[in-house]
């Protein structure tokens, strides 16, 4: 089980910053010649999320996000450490899509505004 108090999950969520810029595209069918690091299944198609390159490399068009891993261990059941991060991102004007793991919560936020996000997580963090 992972951690359930807001207040644990805000001090020791520790924001790591991946290196590499990912992107978001639509997989229809057919061969998918890259390792995603998550898919979401819509009617639609399959949402396709992988380190930008690869993307592009496979033909995928996709503007640059950041990917923002939050190391705590939050639990699924957690209660307001979305709200909590997407307000500190949202006054600073950030847009963020987020993907949680069965471990840890994955931001993505605007490859530009990276800095930024990581600036407005580090200080919600000492609030």
């Amino acid at each position: 089980m992972g951690e359930t108090d807001l207040k644990v999950l805000l001090a020791t969520m520790e924001p790591v910053l991946h290196p590499e810029p990912y992107g978001y595209g639509v997989w229809t069918g057919g061969v998918l010649s890259i390792t995603p690091f998550a898919t979401v299944a819509e009617d639609e198609g399959m949402t396709v999320v992988a380190p930008l390159a690869e993307m592009r490399a496979a033909g995928f068009q996709s503007d640059p996000w950041a990917r923002i891993s939050l190391t705590v261990h939050s639990d699924l059941a957690a209660v307001g450490l979305t709200a909590a991060f997407a307000g500190a991102l949202g006054r600073e004007g950030i847009s963020c899509n987020v993907i949680a793991g069965f471990h840890h919560d994955h931001l993505f936020v605007q490859w530009d505004r990276r800095a930024d996000a990581m600036a407005a997580l580090r200080r919600l963090a000492r609030a």
